[in-house]
């Protein structure tokens, strides 16, 4: 024990500090399956301090490459396993919501309700498996597009027009869950003022909303979520950029996610400001097949037994199912709706008196994202007809006294107009 001590200290002695205030963050990468890894960016908004006057040069850095690189690095044998996307049972509503955005993540995410048990959380999380790989810049803590302005942090913005060359690679897309007890400054980032007293630099921590940045940003029981931490995730949806007000200083960068949450109505409803939101709105409810039910029990059975073969078992659907996101997302921008079809959706949202424009634009970007996904480069009515009630389910205004699913009445509505 002694000799583990000294070899320890050892090391820590031999770490060498820029300054009695430098903090290093200790992260743990033991490649032991079951653990998380934590993935940690620090970055730093300096601002010298020249006579009394801060000179307008903002450059943020980022201390934590080396780990995030190695977490990377690390094979997913080593990481906590997840149950396969195509190895769940039913629920086909929520899988094709879910596909559809990481298809066109412009239709602004979905929100999933149904009972508890009905494997919403694990859907969501099943996700991560066939989420496709995108273009970031090296290094940024923000997954910045080195091809689009307005998906980048300041730093790179800065280095293009020093006319820089960027260090480009691919990475999958991140899905990051934010928990219902988070602090608004972890959610949206804080300003290190110890280090300005200390150092004259104002530092800035990037938080879950930098790292959800062209992602997927998921939370669990999205209905009990502080109304604090709903106001913050409201401003960051509406504008694609998240501004953070500490102490005279204003720091912004880019926050476009993919937003997705699930919960059950019975714990409580939802804000209409939030709701309307999120792109798509899907129903789960409890399966009531008993055989289907004994499938479900025996494949979760088989999975808690021995995740790694259960998944291989599932890994040609896996794949096909990858590869078909891969070629819808490549055939998107090719996809056509005809103006007629257009007119009659806009005439459905203007029939069921949806307040605003968002459900015409979600239920037209649906429809190609579905179109695309079986492989068509035309829209066809019977697209429409999937899509619809997910678009516009949730923009209805609430009737007390209807007892009529609100996915029904959007049904009846377009089957009227389209005939």
């Amino acid at each position: 024990m002694a000799g583990i001590l000294g070899t320890s200290t050892a090391i820590l002695a031999s770490r060498p500090l820029s300054s009695p205030t430098s903090k290093f963050p200790i992260h743990s990468l033991s490649p032991i399956p079951g653990q998380s890894y934590g993935r940690k960016f620090y970055g730093g908004i300096g601002i010298p301090i020249k006579n009394g006057k801060s000179q307008f040069h903002v450059s943020i850095t980022n201390v934590a490459t080396e780990i995030k690189e190695q977490a990377q690095k690390l094979s997913k044998e080593s990481q906590r396993p997840v149950y396969p996307f195509s190895a769940i049972v039913g629920q086909d509503e929520m899988k094709l919501c879910l596909l559809l955005n990481v298809i066109d993540p412009k239709i602004g995410g979905v929100m999933i309700m149904g009972d508890r048990g009905t494997g919403k959380s694990t859907t969501v999380r099943s996700l991560v498996d066939l989420l496709p790989e995108i273009k970031v810049v090296a290094g940024d803590p923000f997954n910045s597009d080195p091809e689009d302005p307005e998906s980048m942090g300041m730093e790179v913005q800065e280095k293009i027009m020093e006319g820089e060359a960027l260090a480009v690679v691919m990475t999958k897309i991140n899905m990051v869950d934010l928990p219902l007890g988070a602090t608004e400054d972890r959610v949206c980032g804080t300003i290190d003022i110890e280090k300005a007293l200390t150092e004259g630099v104002k530092a800035f921590e990037p938080g879950l909303l930098a790292k959800a940045n062209r992602g997927i940003l998921y939370v669990d029981e999205v209905n009990l979520l502080d109304d604090h931490l709903v106001d913050v995730l409201l401003d960051s949806a509406a504008s694609g950029w998240n501004t953070v007000e500490r102490e005279g200083i204003s720091i912004s960068h880019p926050a476009r996610f993919i937003l997705i949450g699930s919960g059950n109505p019975e714990e409580g409803e939802l804000r209409p400001q939030l709701l309307d939101r999120f792109g798509m709105h899907a129903q789960v409810g409890t399966v009531r097949d008993a055989e289907l039910r004994v499938k479900i029990v025996e494949e979760r059975a088989r999975f808690d037994r021995n995740p790694k073969e259960f998944r291989d078992s599932y890994k040609a659907e896996q794949e096909k199912l990858e590869q078909q996101i891969y070629s819808a997302r490549n055939s998107l921008s090719s996809v056509q709706i005809d103006h007629d079809l257009r007119v009659k959706i806009s005439k459905v949202c203007s029939e069921l008196n949806v307040d605003g424009l968002r459900g015409d634009i979600v239920t037209n970007r649906a429809a190609k994202a579905l179109a695309a996904l079986k492989g068509r480069d035309k829209v066809t009515t019977e697209d429409i007809s999937t899509v619809i009630p997910n678009c516009l389910r949730h923009r209805l205004r609430k009737d007390p006294l209807e007892s009529i699913d609100s996915g029904l009445l959007v049904s009846e509505k377009f089957y009227e107009v389209f005939n």
